[in-house]
């Protein structure tokens, strides 16, 4: 039976019994080499999460507020009726339209008939061209006025929609401007709300770093919680610097629906300007002793806990800052390389 390698690390010391390796021609355990690699040079900025969508809605038509189906924290789904104003008003204004719409409908196919009459008997020379020349006009006149209200019952029709408002996008409600029963007017702030779906971080970058920014565009958000750096999806430059700080706007755009962002957190943004050379390891060779980072280095045989500065973090590899030099061997499996030490340690030089 084969038991885990971290259940053995547990049991050999109590069985007081721990592998024999004192014979083996090289470590039973796989090794990389510590080597130089071309990584991207960064400059770390701070910045501020801000939302790509955020809003204020306001009323579009006059009334006084009649239901509030959302508030501060609340979610609402796009499209969703947010608030709704009485509509007693927009809706007679509609009923009237559709009256003179009718009425409207009526005069037209009456001047639309007279003038087919007329000009039945006109190409036949039976009545004057005066005659014919009225019968077009009045026709004319009952198809404007029958346009006229159709668009009239359009416009009715679109005053009574704006007496319910609905969320523009998803998202959360920040602000609520109004109260049960309050009246409004055209152009009074509502709803204050913004969308947690697309997120952008705004830095401001030095001028001496703008240039080099600006030729790579290429950054990383760290997240706040910590944890591997978020690649910016596009990043848009301000053409202008501010003329106080001499610094330059730059929105990082983060993908779509990230998660663990809010507006106005601060965090830490890495622009690359460059690129340089840095010793790494294979993240796997990396352990953790309480806050103490190391590695477990093979050398003539014999194994070696060495502490190590670890820097960024690289897709499988880790930069390391100090305590290692290139070409030396460092174990891939620590749980192992931990036992190859004891065993060396118990055995005596």
């Amino acid at each position: 039976m084969f038991l885990p390698n971290r259940l053995l690390l547990l049991l050999w010391p109590l069985l007081g019994v721990m592998p024999d390796w004192s014979g083996a021609a090289e470590a039973p355990f796989p090794v990389a080499e510590a080597k130089l690699q071309t990584l991207p040079d960064e400059r770390i900025l701070d910045g501020v999460v801000e939302a790509v969508n955020q809003s204020t809605v306001s009323a579009q038509t006059a009334g006084r507020v009649e239901t509030i189906m959302a508030d501060v924290n609340d979610f609402v789904p796009q499209g969703a009726p947010i608030i709704r104003i009485r509509n007693i008003e927009q809706r007679a204004g509609l009923d009237q339209a559709q009256a003179n719409l009718r009425e409207a409908q009526a005069r037209f196919l009456e001047a639309e008939a007279e003038y087919q009459r007329i000009r039945g008997v006109y190409e036949k020379k039976v009545v004057a061209k005066a005659t014919m020349d009225a019968a077009t006009a009045a026709f004319d006149t009952a198809k404007a006025r029958l346009e006229a209200a159709q668009a009239g019952v359009s416009q009715a029709k679109e005053s009574l929609g704006y007496t319910t408002v609905n969320a523009p996008y998803s998202g959360i409600v920040l602000q609520r401007h109004v109260q049960l029963g309050e009246t409004v007017q055209p152009g009074k702030p509502l709803m204050t709300g913004f969308s947690l779906d697309e997120l952008r971080v705004v830095v401001n970058v030095p001028q001496r770093l703008i240039v080099p920014v600006r030729k790579y565009r290429q950054a990383r958000v760290s997240p706040p919680a910590g944890g591997k750096g978020i690649a910016a999806e596009k990043l848009v430059f301000f053409p202008y610097a501010d003329p106080q700080s001499n610094v330059f706007k730059v929105r990082v755009h983060l993908p779509r629906k990230t998660e663990g962002f809010y507006p106005g957190m601060f965090v830490k943004t890495a622009f690359q300007v460059g690129d340089a050379s840095a010793l790494t390891v294979p993240r796997q060779a990396l352990v953790q002793r309480g806050e103490v980072s190391g590695v477990y280095v093979l050398r003539d045989g014999k194994v070696s806990l060495r502490q190590v500065r670890p820097g960024r973090v690289e897709a499988e590899t880790v930069e390391i800052l100090a305590g290692l030099e290139p070409g030396e061997q460092v174990a891939l499996e620590p749980i192992k390389a931990g036992l190859y030490l004891k065993d060396q340690r118990r055995k005596g030089p």
